[in-house]
This record gives C-alpha cells, sequence and structure tokens, in this order.
C-alpha cells in the first residue's frame, strides 16, 4: 500500500521534530551562566543569608535616578536599596 504524499510530508515532520527534540541547548547559550547557581539553589543561598525578596512600584524618574547609583555602587541595586532604606529609617 502506498502512502499519500500528505502523508509522507507529515512523517518527514515527525522525523525532523523528534531530531530537534533529541538535541541539547548549544553550549554557546549556556556557556555564561556555568557558574551561576539555577534559580532554587539562589533562593536558598539567600534565605540562608537572611535575605528576603521584596518588591514594589516605582515610578521611572526615581528607578533611573537608582539605575545610575546603582552602576557605581560596589554592590549593585540590592545594596543601594538596602542601604538607603537603613537610612532612611534610621538604621546604620
Amino acid at each position: 500500500m502506498s502512502m499519500k504524499k500528505t502523508d509522507l510530508e507529515k512523517a518527514l515532520a515527525k522525523k525532523i521534530t523528534g531530531r530537534m527534540a533529541g538535541t541539547g541547548v548549544a553550549q554557546r547559550f549556556g556557556a555564561g551562566a556555568a557558574g551561576m547557581p539555577d534559580r532554587r539553589e539562589q533562593r536558598r543561598l539567600d534565605a540562608a543569608a537572611g535575605l528576603v525578596p521584596f518588591a514594589c512600584k516605582l515610578p521611572q524618574p526615581l528607578l533611573n535616578r537608582l539605575a545610575e547609583r546603582a552602576a557605581a555602587h560596589e554592590g549593585g541595586m540590592n545594596a543601594l536599596v538596602a542601604d538607603l532604606l537603613g537610612a532612611g529609617l534610621g538604621q546604620p
């Protein structure tokens, strides 16, 4: 029994899809993150350090000023916000 042209095309598409699913992620995409912990490990490390996620909505001009200061701050955005909040609340 011969196959119809559409059946042949479907079989070819399944072969291609199977090959694509079998290949892994290209090395160049994962190369930068090789030394970084995954999200679950990062959350565990943050919790062990006593860090708690905190989200808030800020006006864009204020966020721009924070980003400029964070670029020059050695601890980045997280450390800058912690320092500013501590100073604003009167804690050293």
